[in-house]
């Protein structure tokens, strides 16, 4: 798995991507060395923030975790990803290594996925600024829309963190 770790206002030292390296290594079992990860670790207000973004033959695996210390928001991501996977046994067996998942308890898998309902709605072309407005007036925490710069359906949505962000599609 290629690593990369990028530090925001955050001094990372050669011992923390050590560590960071040894932790995403347990997830060799399941990806090639194709898999691609992001480390991202910024300090904010009195916390350290690290956020964890595996990518893998078009799936994404992303953890954020924010504590006192960055050892352990690290422990606790890698915790997440693990358990991300563990709940998608079945589904990611289809995509990922033959036989990679088969020290995983079946007890704790995910059952099937239902829909239970399903929506539609005409979409208008609208500025980012114009989708976060609807967004916040209708009380949701996403919206989709056709951005009028893009001609592409896009996605807005409110972080925890109480900024927004945009989801634009990439076509590979």
């Amino acid at each position: 798995m290629k690593i990369t770790i990028v530090g925001r206002k955050f001094h990372v030292t050669d011992d923390l991507k050590t560590k960071v390296e040894k932790k995403l290594s347990k997830f060799d079992k399941f990806f090639s060395d194709e898999a691609t990860a992001n480390v991202t670790m910024r300090s904010q207000k009195n916390d350290e923030i690290l956020e964890i973004t595996i990518f893998y033959k078009g799936t994404m695996f992303r953890s954020e975790v924010a504590d006192k210390e960055i050892e352990n928001a690290l422990d606790k991501s890698v915790d997440i990803i693990e358990r991300q996977i563990r709940k998608n046994k079945t589904r990611l067996e289809k995509k990922f290594k033959t036989g990679a998942f088969e020290a995983i308890p079946a007890e704790e898998e995910e059952d099937e996925i239902k829909i239970t309902k399903t929506k539609q709605f005409k979409i208008s072309p609208m500025s980012v600024e114009e989708a976060v407005l609807q967004m916040n007036l209708l009380g949701h925490s996403f919206f989709l829309f056709l951005n009028e710069e893009n001609d592409s359906v896009n996605v807005v949505y409110k972080k925890a963190d109480d900024e927004y962000g945009v989801i634009e599609p990439v076509i590979e």
